[in-house]
């Protein structure tokens, strides 16, 4: 009979065929969730013209989604870790993508909102428990890497909504932007049968058969006999409450991660809800506007990827705090009216260095946690950055109509990076304090 430990394994064994396709499918999610939050902002514009709406009426028109999104983070967080990941991201799944669908047959903005709203929820519960799953299935070396290429799914969806607005929303308007959601859900059966559930979950549930199954393609020369028992390291971490993040001294780490989350979350949607509109009325064609937010989330894609392997290497908090003082520089630059090509830079950096960083954020709080309060650390991040996303939007709305000069208004989107990068700071500190005091005691 042996004791094998699963999170020793995968940290110890090279990531392999089976861990790949886990990384495949979680990133096939993410390009449709991507899709999902950035199709909003290829039509804004559309809106506001066919249904006469003021800026702030469309900032509140974009915000729907994102308390969906919001509370989708604090309640699907959770239910994961009660009922299994897998079941978490199928039902975020369906319901994202049927709702998305049905927003193309909105006729006013009462129902828009309506449909924005449902589709957030699902949104909101995939993301943090597809990178908890990533999380657990990847090696240590390789962590910070698979789920910032898992997560670059996520800036795809972005270019997805992008490219496709630029072909369609000219000649046959914004409703077909949506009835494309319909397409993914011929993913939903590959995702049941191949996308695996949690070993930790299926170890903690008593589901020794299954967890075995799983195992076996991870590591198939461990030829496991029916006596032999998977533990998962982390399983005897307390229950998922949301009190246990506070305790063994994360309570500074938390808040600052939350602190980031909020002002990163609301420079992502703030820059992808109006970058397009405040690029038209600066005098760029519609085209060109639209070609940003490509440029936005082509960055994000390369920031995820880029800060995942740099934080490999010298530690997440460091390289989030650089991209954040970077995000703070390219924003306030896009103000200054730059030529086409400047202006395409700037867009890629802020997008590397804004949406890239929230993927990175996302791995940090997963390396806070244990096991058994992961998806709730996630959730509850998530979800403390979705207000921060309501706020974006609302608050571009509220200071465009202000009528401010366009260096002005990029000056003040700058002010959250800042913010940022000092909560990040505090954070990188607290962390090599408490690495040091862990090593001091086992010393």
């Amino acid at each position: 009979m042996r004791t094998i430990d699963v999170n020793e394994a995968i940290d110890n064994n090279p990531f392999g065929g089976f861990q790949w396709l886990v990384v495949g499918l979680c990133a096939l999610l993410l390009i449709v969730d991507g899709y999902d939050v950035f199709v909003a902002g290829t039509v804004l514009p559309t809106l506001i013209a066919e249904w006469g709406l003021s800026k702030p009426q469309a900032g509140a028109l974009q915000a729907w989604a994102l308390f969906g999104m919001m509370f989708g983070a604090l309640f699907f967080g959770p239910l994961a870790d009660r009922i299994g990941r897998k079941k978490g991201i199928a039902i975020s799944f369906v319901l994202f993508t049927v709702s998305t669908l049905l927003t193309g047959l909105a006729s006013s903005p009462g129902e828009f909102k309506i449909f924005r709203f449902v589709a957030g929820l699902g949104c909101g519960g995939l993301m943090p428990n597809a990178v908890a799953l990533m999380n657990e299935y990847a090696p240590k070396r390789l962590r910070g890497t698979m789920v910032a290429l898992m997560f670059s799914g996520y800036s795809v969806g972005g270019m997805v909504a992008a490219g496709l607005g630029i072909g369609l929303i000219p000649q046959f308007g914004w409703k077909p932007m949506f009835f494309v959601a319909a397409l993914p859900l011929v993913l939903l059966p590959v995702i049941l049968w191949k996308l695996p559930e949690s070993l930790g979950f299926l170890i903690r549930q008593g589901e020794q058969e299954k967890a075995k199954r799983i195992y076996a393609k991870i590591d198939p020369s461990a030829r496991l006999g029916e006596a032999d028992r998977l533990v998962f390291s982390e399983i005897k971490g307390a229950s998922a409450s949301v009190a246990e993040l506070f305790r063994h001294q994360r309570t500074l780490r938390t808040l600052m991660l939350w602190v980031a989350f909020f002002c990163c979350l609301l420079l992502v949607y703030l820059l992808s809800s109006w970058l397009p509109k405040v690029l038209q009325e600066a005098g760029y064609a519609e085209k060109a506007s639209l070609l940003s937010l490509f440029s936005l989330n082509f960055g994000g894609m390369v920031g995820a990827i880029a800060g995942g392997r740099l934080g490999d290497r010298f530690g997440l908090p460091k390289v989030v705090v650089g991209f954040f003082v970077a995000a703070a520089v390219s924003i306030a630059l896009i103000g200054f009216n730059p030529s086409a090509g400047l202006l395409f830079l700037m867009v890629f950096v802020a997008g590397a260095t804004t949406i890239g960083t929230q993927i990175l954020l996302y791995a940090s709080v997963a390396q806070l946690y244990n096991l058994s309060v992961r998806s709730t650390g996630l959730g509850w991040a998530s979800g403390v950055g979705r207000i921060g996303a309501i706020v974006g939007p609302t608050m571009g709305g509220a200071l465009l109509a202000m009528e401010f000069p366009i260096q002005q208004n990029f000056l003040i989107f700058s002010i959250p990076a800042a913010i940022a990068a000092l909560a990040m700071l505090v954070f990188a500190i607290s962390n090599a304090r408490r690495a040091v005091a862990v090593q001091l005691a086992a010393a």
